[in-house]
């Protein structure tokens, strides 16, 4: 995997990657900002402004004249909010990579954010907010960072609340985007076939004129835990859903890559330690998962998983048994080397499609302090120990660092509480 970096001199920063065993192409703008910029009295418009960019613009007025031209060519298209990213692709048969990349274009850079469709969106936007309310397995990622990030944007969900969505006007919308809708702040990658030359001629034409700004500030994380937290949303379900993990490392951590294989060992895949045991073992869970994520300036590492209501202690113990044990004990070579061929098989099958190289490089490109490889990451990987593994185990896994996110039937707060020990 190759790939060219260009600067422009508004600050704009462009990524090429071809690969020319594909027939497809993506093109995917990303801009260094989400809801963890916003006052509280923004909050969700980062979201807001993604739905926004598809209502039409001078060239194209509605959301149909976008909708048709990319449906047309048979396009795939979309766009995301997170925490500290905004980003809009499409992804198209090489062919109609030109007319991809001048809808994106257009989109990021001449949407026309009308009041009157502020107020038909901002209904579409409260039913998305109910749409998530609905669905707990989604929801406790949300109650899970309110409780690590309390006091502080990152905390907040980043689809925002009913009463500011509802009170959003034109001009919120206009100020934003001239505070943080910068080119130095943004990055445009296309990956898959295309022809060099003629598609840097086209990005500049298409941004050369956007604005510099000011890189926007952040409200930092201070990471003061000294007891183990909980957090109970209470709610009538079916099933209880829940997290439960430990403050870890910001995303440029020199053991970042340790902690993606413990979460691999941990709960990864379906021969990882916690599937075998919470679901194959004692049956408690459909689904059980350990993950990690992290941000500019701290992280976590936490495990997932739904179960029936008076199973949920036996599972929270279930789930601190092996993180003390994975603290403890070192990991068997034959473990660790499994953990290292899975991430690797799992980049490689994923990094096959356009838009998933797209976003390889344009993630590093924003969060990151370098790009790397896929070829250096393997490299990295491969260097890692099982005495790494322990060591960074012991770090992370200590009682003082432990929280617990719940949404279902529970006021026991207290009884939970008492749980968590490692």
């Amino acid at each position: 995997m190759q790939y060219k970096k260009h600067t422009l001199k508004n600050g704009l920063r462009i990524i090429l990657a071809p690969m020319q065993e594909t027939q497809t192409a993506t093109v995917l703008v990303m801009i260094g900002v989400g809801s963890r910029y916003e006052k509280e009295s923004e909050a969700g418009l980062s979201h807001f402004i993604e739905h926004m960019f598809f209502k039409g613009t001078e060239k194209r007025p509605t959301t149909l004249h976008i909708s048709e031209e990319l449906d047309a060519i048979g396009g795939e298209f979309n766009a995301f909010t997170s925490k500290d990213a905004t980003a809009y692709y499409a992804k198209a048969d090489s062919k109609h990579l030109k007319i991809a990349l001048d809808v994106i274009a257009d989109m990021y850079l001449n949407s026309k954010i009308e009041q009157r469709e502020i107020e038909k969106e901002k209904g579409t936007i409260i039913q998305e907010i109910n749409m998530r309310e609905d669905n707990p397995m989604g929801d406790v990622g949300d109650v899970f960072e309110k409780l690590l990030y309390k006091k502080n944007p990152l905390g907040r969900y980043v689809i925002g609340y009913k009463k500011t969505v509802a009170a959003f006007q034109r001009k919120n919308f206009l100020d934003y985007l001239k505070r943080f809708y910068v080119a130095n702040d943004t990055v445009v990658c296309v990956a898959g076939k295309f022809n060099e030359k003629e598609v840097m001629a086209q990005l500049k034409k298409n941004f050369i004129r956007m604005k510099k700004g000011k890189k926007p500030l952040l409200k930092k994380i201070e990471e003061k835990q000294k007891n183990p937290a909980v957090e109970i949303k209470y709610k009538k379900t079916d099933q209880t859903h829940f997290i439960i993990g430990n403050r870890s490392y910001p995303e440029n951590h020199k053991d970042r890559f340790v902690l993606a294989i413990i979460s691999i060992i941990l709960g990864g895949n379906m021969s990882s330690r916690l599937f075998i045991e919470i679901r194959e073992r004692r049956g408690l869970a459909y689904y059980v998962r350990t993950s990690g994520d992290a941000y500019q300036d701290c992280g976590y590492l936490a495990t997932q998983a739904g179960v029936e209501h008076e199973n949920l202690s036996l599972a929270i113990t279930t789930i601190l048994s092996e993180y003390k044990k994975i603290a403890k004990e070192k990991v068997a070579e034959k473990e660790l080397q499994k953990a290292k061929d899975y991430i690797k098989g799992k980049s490689v099958m994923g990094l096959e499609s356009s838009n998933e190289v797209a976003m390889f490089f344009i993630e590093q490109e924003i969060k990151r302090q370098k790009i790397l490889t896929i070829q250096e990451i393997f490299r990295r990987v491969d260097k890692i120990s099982a005495e790494d593994i322990l060591r960074v185990a012991k770090d992370i896994f200590q009682t003082k660092k432990l929280n617990l996110a719940v949404i279902g039937p529970h006021q026991n707060q207290k009884e939970l509480e008492k749980l968590l020990k490692l």
